[in-house]
């Protein structure tokens, strides 16, 4: 009989990357944390501990807790969340069993400093069109599901960066942007350790879209016509970040499930006899 208050590595990670993505928490003792300074996926790092605290911020969606092994401390800290009328869940296993499966892991470094709310914020181009609508899309399915994302001047990009303290992406001369032949998505890929199977091929995709390469993936000159309708039907930059997420979902759910699958429409000419 299945255990409803344990969630299993493959339920959760088949989460990972949708919009159904529960909210995860990392509630790993800080020794634990820095022996592997690496999170599951969209993961937050809050106290186990405090549950009791801070658990009804989360009584509208549901919760996965994972501490080192998935035993009492996350068991604990999940209990206390349903005692608060949150739908929460353990990981089955914890981080040791995740890590040991050999699924992915994004190292905290790379993380920006988050701000008071516990968001990363990034700063952008305004008037995205392909690799500034993928790029958020990864961080908020992947990374951090409440990142911020502001869309300023070409020329103010950096200047805000600098005075708003928040994180520059797709722009020449930093961190977060295109690498040789290779786009910002790419870059994100890599630095976030996320080089599934899925990921890779949706980076290809987006790189022939983004750097005029329509021969890279059959896929790349859809992307780039749809990607640029609706840059047409959208003047509000938040607007178009929000409608784009849906077609990444799209085409991240056909790389993961559907990559394989054609399509045909085979009309009968006429009735058998």
């Amino acid at each position: 009989m299945s255990d409803e208050t344990l969630i299993s590595l493959e339920k959760l990670w088949s989460l990972i990357g949708t919009p159904n993505c529960p909210r995860l928490i990392d509630a790993r003792i800080d020794e634990d944390f820095e022996n592997d300074p690496r999170m599951i996926p969209t993961a937050l790092r809050r106290s186990g501990f405090d549950a009791m605290n801070w658990g009804s911020e989360y009584i509208h969606g549901p919760v996965i807790i994972y501490c080192e092994k998935g035993l009492k401390l996350s068991q604990g800290a999940a209990a206390w969340l349903r005692h608060l009328g949150c739908s929460a869940e353990s990981l089955a296993g914890g981080f040791v069993a995740w890590r040991e499966a050999g699924l992915p892991l994004v190292p905290a470094v790379t993380l920006p400093k988050p701000d008071v709310q516990g968001r990363t914020v990034w700063v952008t181009r305004s008037r995205p069109k392909i690799d500034r609508i993928a790029c958020p899309w990864l961080i908020r399915r992947f990374v951090d599901p409440e990142a911020v994302f502001l869309f300023v001047a070409p020329s103010e990009v950096l200047n805000v960066a600098d005075r708003f303290g928040v994180t520059p992406f797709d722009v020449e001369e930093v961190y977060w942007s295109h690498r040789e032949e290779k786009c910002t998505f790419d870059t994100m890929i890599e630095e976030f350790g996320l080089t599934t199977d899925p990921l890779l091929r949706l980076a290809e995709i987006v790189r022939g879209a983004d750097t005029a390469r329509p021969e890279l993936a059959p896929e790349s000159a859809g992307l780039l016509a749809a990607s640029l309708g609706m840059s047409q039907l959208y003047g509000d930059d938040l607007a178009q970040l929000e409608k784009g997420m849906d077609l990444y979902d799209a085409f991240y759910a056909w790389a993961r499930d559907a990559g394989d699958e054609t399509h045909n429409w085979p009309a009968r000419t006429g009735d058998a006899a």
